[in-house]
């Protein structure tokens, strides 16, 4: 084995040990879990957490939407226009004609009620498999993360 391959596989090993990496494979498999689950509903995970997030906030702009779901503004901006198109959602501009808000519709509250049962079934998975004592520690640990990256 060359200097060059060797550097590489001791680079490659001290990377599985990287926070992002890892937080990222790990919310890779659980949102295909929840995708899987929730298909029957016609909504995948991302759409719920946004639908979600939209309801406990009510009438939002984008803008707050972005930093409450802390998700960039084009892929916002891409999943909003697909749940407006099925109607689940309302994009107005609001008083000032630069910002734009987003509400739940009618639709969009039928839609997240549909998705409650599934998403509970997928949601016992997960703690059932981890233990409540457990999922709970992962809960605060992954806040405690995300006020590391994003102390605002």
């Amino acid at each position: 084995m060359t200097r060059t391959q060797q550097a590489g596989r001791e680079t490659a090993r001290a990377l599985t040990r990287c926070a992002c990496f890892n937080l990222r494979k790990a919310t890779r498999a659980v949102t295909q879990l929840y995708d899987e689950r929730l298909r029957e509903a016609g909504l995948r995970a991302t759409q719920l957490s946004l639908l979600t997030v939209i309801q406990l906030h009510g009438k939002v702009t984008v803008s707050e939407l972005a930093a409450r779901a802390v998700t960039d503004r084009t892929t916002l901006t891409r999943n909003l226009q697909l749940m407006s198109k099925r109607g689940w959602i309302r994009i107005q501009p609001g008083q000032d004609r630069r910002v734009r808000e987003v509400e739940l519709t009618p639709r969009g509250l039928a839609v997240m009620e549909k998705a409650l049962p599934l998403w509970e079934r997928a949601q016992a998975e997960v703690t059932g498999a981890l233990g409540g004592k457990r999922f709970e520690r992962l809960l605060s640990d992954l806040s405690a993360t995300v006020a590391v990256a994003h102390p605002d």
